[in-house]
C-alpha cells in the first residue's frame, strides 16, 4: 500500500455475508486502485459458504477472506467506511483520518428462510443488488 492508496473498510455486524460479498465485489472492480478491507462490529468469525459459492458464481474467489472485528483497523488510516446493515452504521466508531462514510444497507442472506435454492436465491439477489451498487461506487471513485 503506497501513502496515497486509500483504505476502503466496509462494516457489517457479522462481517460473514453482505460486508464479504461488498468486498470481493468492489475490490474486483477498483484492482490496486485502492485496499478494500470488511470488517464486523459481532463478527462471526467465519466467512458464510453460501456467500463463497455465489460469488464464485460470477468469477470473483473469496475463499481465503477471514472474518475480522473492526477494532482491528482503529489505529489504520481509514479513508472511507461504508456500512451494509443498520447495526454496523449504529455501532460505527470514527476512524483516523476518515473522510468519508455511507450507509447502504442490504438484506441479510443469512437469515433467509426456505429449502436450499430458495435461500441460494436470496444469496444471488443480495449479491446481485450489491454488486449494482459497488460497481456504481467504483466508477464514480474512478472519475473523482
Amino acid at each position: 500500500m503506497t501513502p496515497s492508496t486509500k483504505l476502503i473498510l466496509i462494516l457489517c455486524t457479522g462481517n460473514s455475508c453482505r460486508s464479504h460479498l461488498a468486498e470481493g465485489i468492489l475490490r474486483a472492480a477498483l484492482g490496486d486502485a485502492a485496499i478494500v478491507a470488511s470488517a464486523g462490529s459481532n463478527p462471526t468469525g467465519t466467512v458464510h459458504p453460501m456467500a463463497i459459492e455465489v460469488m464464485a458464481e460470477i468469477g470473483i474467489d473469496i475463499r481465503t477472506h477471514t472474518s475480522k472485528h473492526l477494532n482491528e483497523f482503529l489505529e489504520k488510516k481509514v479513508h472511507t467506511v461504508i456500512t451494509v446493515c443498520g447495526h454496523a452504521d449504529a455501532a460505527c466508531p470514527v476512524f483516523p483520518g476518515q473522510a468519508a462514510k455511507h450507509h447502504w444497507p442490504f438484506d441479510d442472506p443469512a437469515k433467509a428462510e426456505g429449502n436450499e435454492e430458495e435461500i441460494r436465491a436470496t444469496f444471488r439477489r443480495v449479491r446481485d443488488e450489491i454488486r449494482v451498487k459497488f460497481e456504481a461506487y467504483a466508477r464514480e471513485i474512478a472519475v473523482g
